[in-house]
C-alpha cells in the first residue's frame, strides 16, 4: 500500500487486486458491515432527509483518478449509510420487512465473489444443479408434491409474467410464435384475479400483449377474499361472449390486508374450465414450512404454478424469489429461444439451461445465499422465527380489539394487523361520509406522527374505502420490545391527535349524526 493510501494496482495496473490488498480490504468491509448492524437500533428508521437533497451531496463529475479504499468507505459512512432507509432496522413494520440475515450476507458475498451467470449447464454447472437441489429442498419444506419443479428468479413480478406467458402458451394461443394479433380466431384473452390481487399481475398482462383490459378484478367478499361464485360468473359471462379464459390468478396474502383467497374452491373452476392456477404466495407461502399451519394452504398443491418470496419474509437478502411449477415444458415454450451462439456442441448428456425458461438470459447465483440460509437456520430454526412473527401480529391485534378508540379493518391470518384510530366518541354510522373523510385525515396524521419519530416505520392501505395502518411483524430483529413500542406509539400519538382543535370541532358532527359509541 503506498503512503497516500492507494493501492499499486490502481495506478497503473491492468489487474485487480492482489491476495493480500483484497484479504484486506474484505476485512475493512466485514467490519464495516457489522458495525452497521450492531448501530441499527440507535438510527432513525426513515432518515429524516427531503427528496432531492442526497443527490447534491455527491460531485457532479465522474472521479477521473483512483481514490483510496479508505476514502470511499469513509464517504459511505458518510453518504450512504445516514441516508439508507433502515430495512434492517428492528422498529421496520412497514410493507413485507426484508431483512438480510447474516446468513443470507455471507451467501450474498460468495454469490458475488463466484461470479457466475447460470444461464446455460457450462456458464454454471454448480449453479445449474445447486438451484435444482434448493427448489427440491423448498418443495418438501412447504409440503408440495414431488410434481412440483421450478428454479429461483429475481422477484414476484417476473415469476407472475413467467406463469401467465405459460398460461397463455398452454391455452393454445401460440403468442410466443404468433403474436396476439395473428390470432383473432380464438377470441380475446382472459385473466382472473381477485380485486386484491397484487398490481404486478397488471403490469404483466400489459406487458405479455394481453392487456390491461384482459385482466378481470373479480369482486372480495368481507374478509377480502376472492369470491368463488363471482368467479364463476365472470368466467360463465366470457365464454358466452366468445372470449378466451386463459388462467386464474389466486392470492395466499394479499399486500394490502394479507387476505387469503379459498383457493380449494379456486382449484375446481380451475380444472372444470381448464384453466391456468397461478397461486401468488410470495409473502405468506413461507407459512406452509410450518406443517400445522397448511391447512391454510389445502388446495394450492393443484395449482400450475406458486410463487413464494425468501426475501420477503426468509430473511434473506433482496433478491430471491422461488417460482414452482407443474409444468415446466410450458414455461420453456413461453421463453425459449437457443441462438447458435447458445449451443453446447460437445454435450453428451442432456442437461437444463435455465436461460430458456425465463425472459432474461443472465441469472444471479441466488440459489448459493438460499443454500447457505437454509443449512444456517435449518427448518426448525426458520419454522420457529416465523411462529413467533405470527404471535407478534395475533397479540397486537388482541391489543387493539380491546381498546375503545382502535379498531382492526381485517382478519390476522398471518403477520399483518392492519387497524385504524377510531375514538369512541367520533364513532358514528360508517356510512356518514363526512365522519370517514375525516377519520382518514386522521390516521393518514397518525402514521405520519408515529414515522416521524424514527423509531418505527409503518405503511398504509385502503380497505373497503378506508385509509388503514399496516403493522407488518417478519423482521429477523423486531423483538417484543419493539412490539410493544409500535402499540405505545399509537396511543400516545392518537391521543394527542385527540386534543387537537380539528378533532374538537369534529365532535359535534359525530354527536349529531348519532350513535353514541361503538
Amino acid at each position: 500500500m503506498r503512503s497516500d493510501g492507494l493501492d499499486p494496482a490502481q495506478i497503473d495496473g491492468l489487474e485487480d487486486l492482489d491476495a493480500a490488498s483484497y484479504r484486506r480490504a474484505l476485512h475493512e468491509v466485514a467490519d464495516l458491515i457489522a458495525d452497521y448492524a450492531e448501530s441499527l437500533p440507535d438510527r432513525p428508521v426513515l432518515p429524516p432527509v427531503e427528496p432531492g437533497s442526497i443527490a447534491p451531496l455527491f460531485p457532479a463529475r465522474p472521479p477521473e483518478d483512483p481514490e483510496p479504499l479508505d476514502t470511499i468507505l469513509g464517504d459511505y459512512r458518510r453518504l450512504v449509510e445516514p441516508h439508507a432507509t433502515a430495512w434492517n432496522h428492528p422498529g421496520f413494520m412497514a410493507y413485507f420487512p426484508t431483512s438480510s440475515s447474516a446468513a443470507g450476507v455471507i451467501g450474498e458475498l460468495l454469490m458475488a465473489s463466484l461470479a457466475q451467470n447460470t444461464f446455460l449447464w457450462r456458464t454454471s454447472p454448480i449453479g445449474t444443479e445447486l438451484e435444482t437441489v434448493v427448489v427440491s429442498w423448498f418443495r418438501q419444506g412447504l409440503g408440495l408434491p414431488e410434481g412440483f419443479d421450478g428454479l429461483v428468479t429475481d422477484t414476484a413480478s417476473i415469476g407472475s409474467l413467467m406463469a401467465l406467458a405459460a398460461a397463455r402458451e398452454a391455452a393454445g394461443l401460440d403468442a410466443a410464435q404468433r403474436g396476439l394479433p395473428a390470432r383473432s380466431d380464438v377470441g380475446e384473452p382472459r385473466v382472473y384475479a381477485s380485486a386484491e390481487a397484487h398490481s404486478s399481475i397488471d403490469k404483466a398482462c400489459m406487458i405479455l400483449g394481453l392487456g390491461r383490459d384482459s385482466l378481470v378484478h373479480v369482486p372480495t367478499d368481507d374478509e377480502l377474499r376472492l369470491r368463488p361464485d363471482a368467479l364463476d360468473a365472470a368466467i360463465a359471462e366470457d365464454l358466452a361472449a366468445g372470449r378466451r379464459p386463459v388462467a386464474i390468478v389466486a392470492t395466499l396474502g394479499t399486500t394490502a390486508s394479507t387476505s387469503v383467497d379459498p383457493i380449494a374452491d379456486i382449484a375446481a373452476i380451475a380444472e372444470r374450465h381448464g384453466l391456468w392456477l397461478h397461486v401468488d404466495a410470495a409473502y405468506a407461502g413461507v407459512v406452509a414450512l410450518l406443517p400445522e399451519r397448511r391447512e391454510t394452504f389445502r388446495g394450492w398443491e393443484r395449482a400450475d404454478s406458486i410463487i413464494v418470496n425468501p426475501h420477503k419474509w426468509l430473511f434473506t437478502p433482496f433478491d430471491a424469489s422461488l417460482f414452482l411449477t407443474r409444468r415446466m415444458p410450458q414455461v420453456r415454450a413461453a421463453f425459449s429461444v437457443v441462438p447458435e451462439y447458445l449451443r453446447t456442441l460437445d454435450r453428451a448428456t442432456p442437461t437444463r439451461d435455465m436461460g430458456e425458461y425465463t425472459p432474461q438470459l443472465g441469472r444471479r447465483f441466488r440459489a448459493l445465499k438460499l443454500w447457505v440460509l437454509l443449512r444456517w437456520f435449518g427448518l426448525a430454526g426458520l419454522r420457529r422465527r416465523i411462529e413467533h412473527h405470527i404471535w407478534q401480529a395475533h397479540e397486537l391485534a388482541g391489543w387493539v380489539d380491546t381498546d375503545p378508540d382502535f379498531e382492526r379493518l381485517a382478519p390476522v391470518p398471518f403477520s399483518v394487523v392492519c387497524l385504524r384510530w377510531r375514538p369512541a366518541e367520533l364513532v358514528v354510522d360508517t356510512g356518514d361520509a363526512d365522519v370517514e373523510a375525516f377519520l382518514d385525515r386522521q390516521n393518514q396524521a397518525l402514521m405520519e406522527a408515529v414515522n416521524r419519530t424514527g423509531e418505527v416505520l409503518l405503511s398504509h392501505a385502503r380497505l373497503h374505502g378506508r385509509f388503514t395502518i399496516r403493522v407488518a411483524f417478519g423482521n429477523l430483529r423486531t423483538t417484543d420490545r419493539e412490539l410493544a413500542q409500535v402499540w405505545a406509539l399509537l396511543r400516545e400519538h392518537a391521543a394527542r391527535l385527540q386534543r387537537t382543535p380539528a378533532a374538537a370541532a369534529h365532535a359535534p358532527v359525530a354527536a349529531r349524526a348519532g350513535t353514541g359509541g361503538r
